[in-house]
């Protein structure tokens, strides 16, 4: 039984690390390579990552350099940033894209936030299904008398416990990512 908890709880964490990976995908006005990374470029008839195709650096605080190892991936790699919800015009000139990020506006910040509350609640969801799916699964080990009741109660209530650690640590992240979108 502890392994089939542990394998639920690393399933929770998993969902954690999924909404951390949406939320570095959240621009907060600086540069963050991150944001690049559910981006992919048609590279050779491949939908290929940029970050597997180029390199990827930041001059300054507001600006992301891509420049591609092979120099025919450049209009590839500006098509698929153009056509993302990222929000910026890329400026190629030739051998890299220039990405230059502007500050944020308040109704922005506050689009952002609303948007990482989505990822979050998105988590969260996730956690509970994850809870509801272990309930049944010891459940139906109760009925097949593979568990006692007493188990099967212990086992739920670590799994709430578990639950509501894992949202918790959610909206800690929510609120330091709150927090970084509204003082930048």
């Amino acid at each position: 039984m502890k392994s089939e908890f542990k394998a639920y709880e690393e399933k929770m964490q998993k969902s954690i690390e999924s909404v951390v990976k949406d939320f570095d995908s959240v621009r907060a006005g600086r540069a963050n390579a991150g944001v690049l990374n559910r981006i992919s470029a048609d590279y050779y008839g491949t939908p290929t990552p940029i970050q597997q195709i180029a390199s990827i650096s930041s001059p300054d605080a507001r600006t992301l350099v891509i420049t591609p190892w092979d120099a025919t991936a450049v209009r590839a790699i500006e098509k698929a940033i153009q056509e993302s919800d990222l929000g910026i015009n890329p400026t190629n000139d030739g051998k890299s894209i220039r990405l230059v990020f502007p500050q944020l506006t308040e109704e922005r910040r506050k689009e952002l936030v609303k948007q990482i509350h989505k990822y979050t609640e998105n988590g969260k969801v996730a956690v509970r299904n994850i809870r509801r799916d272990a309930v049944d699964h010891f459940k139906k080990q109760q009925k097949a008398s593979e568990i006692t009741e007493d188990e099967l109660k212990s086992a739920e209530k670590e799994l709430q416990k578990l639950t509501d650690d894992s949202c918790k640590q959610l909206d800690t992240l929510l609120a330091n990512k709150e927090k970084e979108l509204m003082s930048v």
